[in-house]
């Protein structure tokens, strides 16, 4: 895994286990890597393992099942876009939106752009 520098390695790897969620990689109830198989497999410090875990778990994202490990939760994909929707709409939506008004992009410029591209997704 390649961190970047500007967030925190321990969020960094919340997002890796988010995305793998949200891509199907895990699935409800399935088993996440103890935090030691996670530490060894991404090279890092098993107490930033254990940090990560217990935010995804205050986040609804996994839990514990007593001698048997971390599992994701049945509502996991819908916790993890509710969070990163938060996180958009409170930091990089703000930033782009006043790059935008910066640079003199109308709504409805904008409105046609996003259309275009999620035509060109589709």
């Amino acid at each position: 895994m390649d961190f970047k520098e500007n967030k925190a390695i321990y969020l960094q790897i919340a997002d890796y286990i988010g995305d793998n969620i949200l891509s199907g990689k895990l699935a409800a109830e399935e088993r996440v890597p103890s935090v030691r198989e996670m530490a060894a497999e991404i090279e890092v410090n098993p107490n930033t393992v254990a940090r990560t875990y217990e935010l995804l778990q205050q986040q609804g994202v996994i839990y514990t099942r007593r001698g048997l490990g971390y599992f994701v939760t049945p509502q996991a994909r819908e916790a993890i876009m509710q969070e990163r929707r938060h996180a958009l709409m409170q930091g990089e939506l703000d930033y782009f939106l006043n790059r935008l008004s910066a640079v003199g992009i109308k709504p409805d410029e904008l409105k046609q752009l996003y259309e275009n591209y999620v035509k060109g997704r589709c």
